[in-house]
């Protein structure tokens, strides 16, 4: 796909905001796989074929898609336990991820980790974390890595808003202005830390005032739409490739499922959730789609097919897949010395 943002408003472009029919069609694919990848693994969780905790990404999609249209593949991605879809928008084949999610062995942390510790060297995938703000200075770290190997690679750090309460991200925050790190820090604002509302958390309502204290650059975008989450990151990986330091981008977004499988979200309206379903991601790039006429009812329905199958495949692959053996107890916790170095 072409990840370029074209300045021209020839034919082809878009004349909302410039980007190709090739990256409106990436992104649409993309978000689709997310959703029916996970609208699946809710199923499945309620068949008891997943086990263990299960947070869904569903309505949030845009902000993966978004961000990987704007960023390398060799640039790194870290984020909490709601991690399903990025490692899908970073490129790995989500049978692995389902597999994970079965617990099994050919999961892409080898059965180990289930839903919240999806992670891959190869793809520069480095967790789901289920400790809440846990990834925040893990995220500052690798960017430290970075600089200190002299590369131009930046680091994408997810966060929930309930996450923005936790200490450790004002240490990450000091350090990463103090040194200049090539990260940028991204809080998911879906409004709910678990089932509280932002507004019953914090004084401070726009989550991205929080990094102005340490003169970070700091903003505010809509997550519900790939073009915005793209032009966003855009700005910010410029600014870390160039040496100029961390950004702060609070990302409004939200997500149509509770916190996690077990939460009936009673908590809010069905009118605040309709409210958000008519902003849907995946709604908003097909209509550029169909409105620049780049796509045909009839595609649309074949690339609903093709989507369909391959879910049925990852959930077979997973399904036929062993469980971990008794001896894999005992590898993984310690570092081996011939392993290589993680940041190569």
């Amino acid at each position: 796909m072409d990840k370029v943002v074209s300045k021209n408003k020839k034919e082809g472009v878009s004349k909302k905001a410039g980007f190709t029919k090739e990256t409106y069609l990436h992104w649409y694919e993309s978000m689709l796989l997310m959703r029916r990848f996970e609208e699946r693994t809710g199923q499945l969780y309620i068949q008891q074929k997943i086990r263990g905790f299960c947070h869904l990404y569903i309505g949030q999609e845009a902000m993966v898609a978004g961000a990987e249209s704007a960023i390398r593949k060799e640039d790194r991605m870290i984020t909490a336990y709601r991690d399903h879809a990025h490692p899908i928008g970073r490129g790995m084949h989500p049978k692995y991820i389902m597999a994970e999610l079965y617990a099994k062995a050919t999961g892409c942390s080898k059965g180990k980790g289930g839903s919240m510790h999806m992670f891959s060297k190869e793809y520069n995938f480095f967790g789901g974390h289920g400790i809440v703000g846990g990834q925040i200075p893990l995220g500052a770290g690798i960017a430290f890595a970075d600089k200190y190997s002299g590369n131009d690679r930046i680091t994408l750090c997810y966060m929930g808003d309930g996450a923005v309460r936790q200490g450790a991200l004002h240490e990450a925050f000091n350090m990463a202005m103090l040194w200049k790190l090539p990260v940028i820090f991204i809080i998911e604002n879906n409004h709910y830390a678990m089932g509280t509302s932002v507004e019953r958390t914090s004084n401070v309502h726009d989550l991205y005032k929080l990094g102005l204290s340490y003169d970070m650059p700091s903003v505010q975008a809509d997550g519900m739409n790939c073009e915005t989450v793209h032009e966003a990151i855009a700005d910010a990986a410029e600014r870390a490739r160039r040496g100029d330091g961390p950004t702060l981008i609070e990302m409004k977004t939200y997500r149509y499922r509770g916190h996690s499988m077990s939460d009936p979200a009673s908590y809010r309206t069905k009118e605040e959730v309709e409210e958000y379903k008519a902003k849907d991601p995946i709604q908003q790039a097909l209509a550029i789609l169909l409105a620049n006429k780049w796509i045909t009812e009839k595609e649309v329905e074949e690339k609903e097919e093709k989507v369909k199958a391959l879910v049925d495949e990852c959930v077979k692959f997973a399904e036929e897949s062993p469980f971990p053996t008794a001896d894999e107890l005992y590898k993984d916790v310690y570092a081996q010395e011939d392993y290589p170095y993680i940041m190569d």
